[in-house]
C-alpha cells in the first residue's frame, strides 16, 4: 500500500494499530482453510464503531477490499483476503457492554471470546448455549459472520437463533442498528437475520445483542458405542422418535475414535466402528428419564456398550474428546480438509457409507464425526497439499460428497459457511435464481464490491458430479 494511503488509515486509528511489513501481512493471509492464501495491503485494528466508520469509508472512496476477521478459525476460506485490500482485526473492540438481567440479553463487541460470554453468563445464571467446537479461541463476530453452530446445536439451536439486534457498518459508511430486547418485532424485513451469516459481505458487525435462556438445572453425559453405522445411525433415528432432544448427540466413525484415542488416551473403543456421544440438560428428574430411555434405545438398536459419564471430570473428558476430533486427525498427515456437509437425520448412515465409498474410489483418507442429532456431518480429508495430483483427487472426492449429500435432500455447509472454497458449489444448492436474488442483495448493500468480495459468489460454478444412481 503506497503512503499516502497509509498515512490516512494511521491519522484514523493511530501508527501502532496499523501493520504493512511483510511478516504481518503474511501471518493474516490465510485463515484456517488450506490451500487458499493472498497477501492483503495492509492490516488494522479499529477500537471503536467510529474508527470503522472511517476506515469503511476510506475503502470506499478508494476501492479498497475490506476483509473483517475474528480468530482466523473459519474453514470454507471465508476471511483470506484473495482480492488483496485491508484487513480488519477486531481485539481492541472485545468488550462485554451490557449484562441485562431483566430482558435477558447480553449486549457485546465483536471481538469477544465466545467462551467468555459462556463464562460471564453462566457466572449470573444465565446460558447461551451456541457452542462451536473453536469457542475457546473464536470471536462472537465471527460466530455471528458464520451464523456457527456447535454441539449443542440439535437442542438449542445456532447462533443466529440467539441474536436480537446488531450494529452494522455499512459501505458507504453509515451505521445500521437492527432488532433490539424485543420478544416480537415485525417492523419490516428481518434484516438481522440476513447480516447473521452474510460472512462480512453485506457489511461489518460492531455490536451484537444476544439472547439468554435460564440455565439448565442439571446436565448428564453418556456414551454408546455401536459395531456397525447402520446400527448408530438407527439408534439416532430412534432417539428422535421417542420424542427426545437431546442437548448433544454427536457421532464419530472408527478412524476419528482411533485418532482420538491416540491423541486423548482417554479409554475409547478402537475397534468400534461407531460411537455416539449423548447429553441430556433440564430437570433432574427429566435429564434422569431421557438418558435412560435413550440408553435402552441404542442397547435395543445393537450398542454394545452404553456408559454414563459418574461425574462432571468423565463428562467433560468425553465432551474433550469430540470438540478434539479435529485436532486429533490434524496429527495423521501435513494437510487436514474438514469439510461440512448436511442431510436429514434419517439419512446419516447412509451419508456415512457414502463418504466411505467416495473416499475409496478416489483413494483419499477421510474420517468422518459431526452432530449427528442434526445431520451434520463433517467428512474430514487427511492429505498433502504439497501433492496436487492427489489434491485434485481431494477435490473430485468432495465434489461428489456435495452431490450425494444434496441428493439425499441435504446441504452443501450446515455451519462453516460458503466462503470462497464452496462457491463453486452454491449453485448446486440454490439454483441460477437463488445465486440471481442473493446477488441483488449483495449489490443493494455493496455496490462497490469492497465488502469481503470474492466470498459466497463464485466466478464460475463446478460442473456437477453424474452420479451411477441418480
Amino acid at each position: 500500500m503506497d503512503a499516502r494511503l497509509l498515512k490516512k488509515i494511521e491519522a484514523i486509528v493511530s501508527a501502532q494499530h496499523v501493520q504493512a511489513t511483510k511478516a504481518a501481512l503474511l501471518a493474516y493471509s490465510y485463515d484456517a482453510t488450506p490451500n487458499f492464501q493472498a497477501l492483503p495491503d495492509v492490516v488494522v485494528a479499529p477500537g471503536n464503531v467510529q474508527e470503522v466508520q472511517a476506515l469503511v469509508s476510506l475503502c470506499a472512496e478508494e476501492g479498497i477490499p475490506i476483509v473483517p476477521r475474528g480468530s482466523g478459525t473459519n474453514l470454507a476460506a471465508g476471511t483470506t483476503p484473495t482480492s488483496g485490500g485491508l484487513v480488519m482485526l477486531f481485539h481492541r473492540m472485545n468488550q462485554i457492554l451490557e449484562l441485562d438481567e431483566e430482558n435477558l440479553t447480553i449486549r457485546v463487541q465483536p471481538g469477544v471470546i465466545t467462551e467468555h460470554i459462556h463464562k460471564t453468563v453462566e457466572r449470573a445464571g444465565f446460558f447461551y448455549p451456541p457452542d462451536p467446537s473453536s469457542m475457546k479461541i473464536s470471536t462472537i463476530g465471527g460466530n455471528v459472520s458464520e451464523n456457527s453452530g456447535g454441539l449443542r446445536g440439535l437442542k438449542y439451536g445456532v447462533t443466529k437463533d440467539y441474536v436480537m439486534g446488531l450494529e452494522v457498518v455499512l459501505a458507504n459508511g453509515e451505521v445500521l442498528r437492527t432488532g433490539g430486547k424485543l420478544a416480537k418485532d415485525v417492523a419490516g424485513y428481518d434484516v438481522t437475520s440476513l447480516i447473521v451469516g452474510a460472512e462480512g459481505t453485506l457489511g461489518i458487525v460492531t455490536e451484537i445483542l444476544l439472547k439468554l435462556i435460564p440455565l439448565p438445572e442439571t446436565k448428564q453425559t453418556m456414551v454408546a458405542i455401536f459395531p456397525s453405522l447402520e446400527e448408530a445411525g438407527s439408534a439416532v433415528s430412534a432417539i428422535i422418535a421417542e420424542k427426545i432432544t437431546p442437548v448433544t448427540l454427536e457421532f464419530m466413525d472408527n478412524g476419528t475414535i482411533r485418532a482420538v484415542e491416540a491423541h486423548a488416551g482417554i479409554g475409547l473403543p478402537v475397534e468400534a466402528e461407531a460411537l455416539l456421544l449423548l447429553e441430556q440438560d433440564g430437570a433432574a428428574d427429566q435429564v434422569v428419564k431421557d438418558m435412560t430411555l435413550m440408553a435402552e434405545v441404542c442397547r435395543k438398536h445393537g450398542a454394545i456398550s452404553v456408559q454414563l459419564a459418574q461425574n462432571e471430570v468423565e463428562a467433560e473428558q468425553l465432551r474433550l474428546a469430540r470438540r478434539t476430533a479435529l485436532s486429533a486427525l490434524a496429527r495423521i498427515r501435513p494437510t487436514t480438509i474438514l469439510e461440512d456437509a448436511t442431510v436429514p437425520r434419517s439419512e446419516i448412515a447412509t451419508m456415512v457409507r457414502e463418504i466411505q465409498r467416495i473416499a475409496q474410489k478416489y483413494d483419499v483418507l477421510i474420517c468422518t464425526f459431526g452432530h449427528a442429532g442434526d445431520g451434520n456431518l463433517h467428512p474430514t480429508c487427511l492429505t498433502d497439499v504439497r501433492n496436487a495430483e492427489e489434491m485434485h483427487r481431494v477435490e473430485a472426492a468432495f465434489a461428489e460428497i456435495f452431490e450425494v449429500a444434496i441428493r439425499l435432500g441435504g446441504t452443501i455447509t450446515g455451519e462453516h459457511g460458503v466462503g470462497e472454497m464452496k462457491s463453486p458449489y452454491l449453485e448446486w444448492k440454490i439454483g441460477p435464481s437463488g445465486i440471481s436474488v442473493m446477488k441483488a442483495i449483495k449489490l443493494a448493500f455493496d455496490p462497490d464490491n469492497i465488502m469481503n468480495p470474492g466470498k459466497i459468489f463464485a466466478k464460475e460454478t463446478k460442473k456437477r458430479v453424474v452420479l451411477a444412481n441418480g
